[in-house]
């Protein structure tokens, strides 16, 4: 029976539902709260505080299936199972169930509702460990070997410890393999070693899918479900968080167990479809056969460049619809990547022209019906990026230019980096465009280069510290008047610039608020004075600044609540309202706070709001600095 992912996904969230779990809205790809990851990078991540303890408001069984974005995966893409962008089905019990129905309920779901043939799935648990006096996760395997067996499956038990152990004894008739801490065991450290103190943890129970000997690589060695050869595709993990770890640094029993399960819907979909390439299942392959039909080439020729297209258009896609605008920094600055390493790989196809254009709305048609945020956005997603592909069409032709500077001198590492940095221009395209002028490039240029990069690594870092809830770096009063400013002035700029005008960033010190903004022109100087005059007018009146908590579907649709574009709510939401006795609310955002109490405040000492500087923060946003003096 052939079944699509969507299909998939709807099934098992109708299965979790029946099973007694709520379903939760996913979380946007960029965690506006969370300073310390670029991306949602696992389902796990925003469920992390309930996992840790707090109460969530929908009860101790969820589910969901989130998107994730692992940047650092980029490399990887190009072979049959690496993307950047995939969706991970998750189902969590919070202190309720644990091993015995999350491992039955998995089963269950991957065989009798999807229907995958049982002699196809193999299973790893954690061996344990004598140093930690934590004892092999015997629990797990017997509970496997029970649901194996209702299937008329013998699963033999093999104990491996290591992949590279694995690599060399292969599977020994095994289908249940233990391994150690590496490849079994969770904590948000990694390893037994470096997991935080107090931090819950535990062993994981890994589900993987056999295609078949006949896709095995034996340069990997033998084979075994932990090994990268190509027969193995791990479809899904069980974390059974049933430890927490003390201030001596030994392990202790928890008193209420978690279950944090993810499973890869593009890999389950590959499984079902019987084939291990990830990019033929149905959210990938409309996208490489459009890209066969504008190159006029075939993807099982031109397979990794395909893939590569297919992957970072579909992530730099989510990124938009989330609220992402490329630029030089942060996420942005991954955005831009993807989005330029995949105009690379086009134009190595021959596809020059209007490329975007028609590629990003077959990703919105792939995903419009599950995601709705697709069709209410459509004209920007594809707005954002064909700006930026027209960006580097002229960085092409610009870097190109310069490297014909450089046919009477030895290219180095430091005039790649100018490249890189000044113009854009990816390395390795000025590599491959260098070999092709015949200019020399020096044998020492990537020790990289690397040298430059690492040092502008190090500048982002100091750059990026000190990020706070709601783009504050502090948490002082004046923070607190100017975040309040940055709301008036949203407010205003909708007054006299129209209604579609979205924040796209915000960072507030003590000295200045900066806000970025939808607007594809520079404003007039005379726009710029009737926003300062509104503001002031507001600040004024002297409004009183409350919040309350709301359903997230009332605050949108019947107060109207301004949010952030591209964030994604979960069922409650604040709302902070600001508003002169006798009035309508001048002001309804979502926000977390926090502001000051009424806005005369921002007038002590008889300041005023002022707008120091607009400017263009990147294609199609504007960027306002202002202050209060």
């Amino acid at each position: 029976m052939v079944m699509t992912a969507q299909q998939i996904r709807k099934l098992y969230s109708e299965y979790l539902i029946k099973n007694g779990h709520k379903e939760i809205q996913r979380a946007p790809l960029v965690l506006n709260n969370d300073p310390t990851t670029l991306f949602t990078g696992s389902g796990m991540q925003p469920l992390l505080p309930y996992l840790l303890g707090e109460k969530h408001p929908k009860g101790n069984r969820l589910t969901d299936s989130q998107t994730c974005l692992r940047a650092q995966d980029i490399d990887d893409v190009g072979d049959n199972r690496h993307t950047t962008f995939f969706e991970m089905l998750g189902n969590w019990s919070l202190g309720d169930y644990f091993k015995k129905e999350q491992i039955r309920q998995f089963f269950n779901f991957l065989v009798d509702e999807v229907g995958l043939d049982p002699e196809k799935i193999y299973v790893s648990c954690f061996i344990g460990d004598e140093t930690y006096n934590i004892p092999r996760d015997d629990e797990s395997a017997k509970i496997w070997q029970e649901v194996f067996a209702e299937k008329g499956i013998e699963a033999k038990i093999v104990e491996l410890g290591t992949a590279e152990k694995g690599d060399k004894l292969g599977m020994q008739g095994g289908r249940i393999f233990f391994y150690n801490d590496k490849e079994n065991w969770w904590s948000r450290g990694g390893g037994l070693d470096s997991t935080p103190i107090g931090d819950p943890c535990g062993p994981d129970s890994e589900v993987f899918y056999d295609f078949g000997e006949e896709n095995h690589d034996p340069s990997y060695g033998e084979a075994h479900p932990a090994s990268d050869s190509g027969r193995f595709m791990e479809i899904g993990n069980q974390v059974f968080m049933q430890y927490h770890r003390l201030e001596d640094g030994s392990f202790e029993p928890l008193e209420n167990k978690n279950v944090d399960f993810g499973g890869g819907l593009e890999r389950i979909a590959a499984a079902k479809m019987g084939s291990s390439d990830v990019f033929k299942v149905s959210l990938l392959k409309p996208i490489i056969d459009k890209i066969e039909e504008i190159s006029g080439s075939k993807y099982a020729e031109n397979t990794k460049s395909m893939r590569i297209i297919a992957d970072h258009l579909r992530s730099a896609t989510f990124l938009a619809v989330d609220g992402c605008t490329p630029s030089n920094k942060e996420q942005g600055y991954v955005m831009r990547k993807f989005i330029r390493r995949a105009m690379i790989q086009a134009f190595n196809l021959g596809i020059e022209k209007n490329f975007l254009e028609q590629i990003v709305p077959v990703i919105i048609d792939i995903y419009k019906d599950n995601y709705k945020e697709f069709v209410a956005k459509k004209d920007q997603i594809i707005s954002t990026l064909v700006t930026e592909e027209k960006a580097f069409a002229r960085t092409l032709r610009k870097g190109i230019r310069e490297l014909n500077r450089f046919k009477d001198k030895e290219l180095t590492g430091k005039d790649l980096f100018m490249l890189y940095d000044t113009y854009g221009f990816p390395t390795e395209l000025s590599v491959e465009e260098a070999h092709k002028l015949n200019i020399q490039i020096s044998a020492k240029w990537e020790k990289e280069f690397e040298e430059y990069m690492l040092a502008q690594r190090e500048r982002s870092k100091t750059a990026s510290k000190g990020m706070f809830k709601g783009g504050l770096e502090g948490q002082t009063l004046e923070h607190f008047k100017l975040h309040t400013a940055t709301h008036l002035m949203n407010a205003a700029l909708r007054i006299v610039l129209g209604k579609n005008i979205e924040q796209r960033g915000s960072n507030i010190t003590t000295e200045r608020l900066r806000f970025d903004f939808n607007y594809d022109q520079k404003m007039t100087p005379e726009q710029i004075l009737e926003v300062e005059n509104i503001v002031n007018e507001q600040i004024k009146k002297g409004l009183k600044v409350t919040f309350a908590e709301y359903d997230t579907d009332y605050a949108l649709n019947e107060l109207k609540a301004i949010g952030v574009f591209g964030d994604k709510y979960g069922d409650v939401v604040k709302v902070y309202t600001m508003q002169a006795d006798g009035e309508k609310p001048f002001s309804v955002e979502i926000c977390g706070g926090p502001h000051v109490e009424n806005t005369l405040q921002l007038a002590d000492g008889g300041k005023v709001f002022k707008i120091k500087k607009e400017q263009s923060s990147s294609a199609g946003v504007r960027r306002i600095k202002a202050v209060l003096q």
